[in-house]
């Protein structure tokens, strides 16, 4: 009796521990249903929209993260802080040819070259009283302080648009990025989440790196030095954005390769195809890590000038630049790996049409033999004596 008591409750407590499961598994079902219904449904707002597949990896840096660290320097003014204005970059092509810029007619007032950029002190379109600082650099990339949005580009037509031969490789839809500065003469300067704050500098370890004689600037003289460092880091980013965007458009191209070599069992691509595809894969690379201007090393201008050298750093950090130069090696290595296996397809697809012909000819040459020397070899067989 006792044992079948036992026996009860044992089968009682299975059967809730069950009923416990099942509505377990069916609030996890619904959440789920409801996760992939979420899902399918911004697949298809992606799907509507062909622009929102272009890839956008600035908008995920640490930079976006962090910007609500500026929020008590934006809420909170002083009677030293200047008005909040933009900085915007702007990168155009893979590369400028900064040597054009020499010729160039009626170049902006008081433009020169200022270590690996052209700088252009004050700036400003036709008809506005409001001027702005612009650099220029060698990887495809200007930084515009104080310029909005608009008279940006208008830079990049009316001035850079007008230099024959100084774009390499233009960029079918140019990259940017855009942030805000503020001048405190109080504060030091610096990064702060999304804004940059330019203040208190100490004096360079070298009297070369700034020219002699500087010309009107519009913005305060005392951080130009800053201002190129800041400028410097934010064009290596939108460059960097630049080839993220056409890596993966290389790597969307070279998509449906594993999806033909697993139905076909062919990758549906010749060997033409496949050295120009393994030609831009190593352009990619070179453009990366060989280049002068590449993403990695920071500038040897920064070795003996510490400050600056920390304010390089601290915007190529929160722009994430080095973890994201490591992704497109990743994704570069991938996709090399990917076509050293479909060379290896090709040559093994090749060497078995060669051994295929080998064995026509080979064919060919003993039908022929035969033809000619049959009714000897039968008499031969035969044992019928040869005729002289």
């Amino acid at each position: 009796m006792q044992y079948s008591k036992s026996l009860l409750r044992g089968l009682t407590t299975l059967e809730r521990y069950t009923c416990s499961i099942y509505h377990a598994q069916r609030i996890l079902s619904s959440r789920y249903f409801r996760t992939t219904s979420a899902c399918s449904t911004s697949r298809k707002d992606v799907d509507a929209d062909p622009d929102s597949l272009r890839a956008k990896p600035k908008a995920k840096t640490n930079l976006r993260r962090t910007a609500s660290a500026s929020l008590p320097i934006r809420s909170n003014p002083t009677p030293t802080r200047g008005e909040i204005q933009t900085v915007f970059t702007l990168t155009t092509s893979q590369r400028y040819l900064l040597s054009r810029l020499r010729g160039l007619p009626n170049p902006p007032e008081h433009s020169r070259i200022l270590h690996e950029s052209w700088w252009v002190p004050a700036w400003g379109p036709d008809g506005k009283k409001k001027k702005g600082e612009v650099f220029v650099f060698g990887n495809g990339s200007f930084v515009c302080w104080g310029l909005e949005e608009e008279d940006a580009k208008k830079f990049g037509s009316q001035v850079l648009g007008r230099v024959p031969e100084f774009q390499v490789a233009p960029l079918k839809v140019p990259e940017t990025e855009e942030l805000e500065f503020v001048t405190d003469p109080s504060q030091e300067t610096r990064l702060q989440g999304d804004l940059i704050i330019l203040g208190k500098t100490s004096s360079p370890s070298s009297e070369d790196i700034l020219p002699t004689q500087l010309p009107p600037t519009a913005l305060p003289q005392e951080t130009l030095l800053a201002r190129y460092a800041f400028s410097q880091a934010l064009s290596r980013s939108t460059a960097l954005s630049a080839l993220e965007v056409s890596l993966n458009d290389y790597l969307s191209s070279m998509a449906s390769l594993p999806h033909s070599l697993e139905e076909t069992s062919k990758p549906g691509m010749g060997r033409k195809q496949l050295i120009m595809k393994l030609g831009q894969l190593m352009k990619f690379r070179q453009g990366l890590n060989l280049n002068k201007e590449n993403f990695s090393d920071v500038p040897d201008f920064y070795w003996e000038e510490p400050e600056l050298e920390r304010h390089f750093k601290a915007m190529s950090d929160a722009l994430e630049v080095n973890h994201r130069t490591d992704s497109v090696n990743d994704k570069i290595t991938y996709a090399a790996e990917v076509q050293s296996v479909l060379r290896q397809l090709l040559t093994e697809s090749s060497t078995h049409r060669m051994e295929l012909v080998i064995i026509a000819l080979i064919a060919v040459e003993v039908v022929i033999a035969l033809i000619r020397d049959g009714p000897e070899l039968w008499d031969m067989v035969q044992g019928k004596p040869s005729e002289v």
